[in-house]
């Protein structure tokens, strides 16, 4: 089955990208023992699902337009959604589909495009606060880094009771603690 899994790094106190969208603040952090699964991860993901600001950091970040193997190198072939209600550039040679509206009019296109494996929900936050309000986000997978902001976009805007999170991971990742919660459906009253 399907499910929708909302993988991201957060600071300390909630925040998952500077007030100007910038990740840097994460990058200047070692990695390597916090990414040492992503490969799994990965191999496990069908498709993408992004908010126009995260597509528009990645673009920048690693000049995608001028090095669209870039893409190619850690998205693979793999489909992604953005979300955005601007015109976007493409990336030369990925499969960028472009949608907009609520999460709920394309999210039959996305779990088909998914070839039966995973969703990765990969931000920002209103965006993974939306598959959860249409019902579809399954998991949250959190990486708490060493690290806080004054300001921000948090990591989930939304109010989520606590007895819809259920968590069914915690480890350690080198100077990162990587929680995983699953959200358990809301209850009908």
């Amino acid at each position: 089955m399907t499910r929708a899994i909302y993988y991201t790094a957060a600071t300390l106190n909630g925040f998952l990208a500077d007030e100007h969208d910038s990740l840097a603040w994460l990058l200047d952090i070692p990695q390597e023992e916090a990414t040492a699964d992503i490969a799994d991860f990965m191999s496990g993901m069908g498709v993408l699902v992004e908010g126009s600001s995260t597509y528009e950091w990645v673009l920048r970040e690693e000049d995608l337009l001028v090095h669209p193997g870039r893409w190619q190198a850690f998205y693979g072939d793999r489909p992604t959604f953005v979300f955005t209600s601007r015109s976007l550039p493409v990336v030369p040679g990925a499969d960028i589909r472009f949608v907009s509206g609520p999460v709920a009019d394309h999210w039959d296109d996305i779990v088909a495009s998914a070839g039966g494996r995973d969703v990765w929900i990969v931000g920002g936050g209103d965006l993974a606060g939306q598959v959860a309000d249409a019902g579809h986000l399954d998991e949250i997978v959190v990486t708490i880094a060493p690290a806080t902001l004054r300001a921000g976009k948090p990591l989930l805007p939304r109010d989520l009771d606590h007895r819809r999170l259920e968590l069914i991971g915690a480890r350690q990742a080198g100077p990162f603690a990587e929680l995983t919660y699953r959200l358990v459906p809301p209850s009908v009253d």
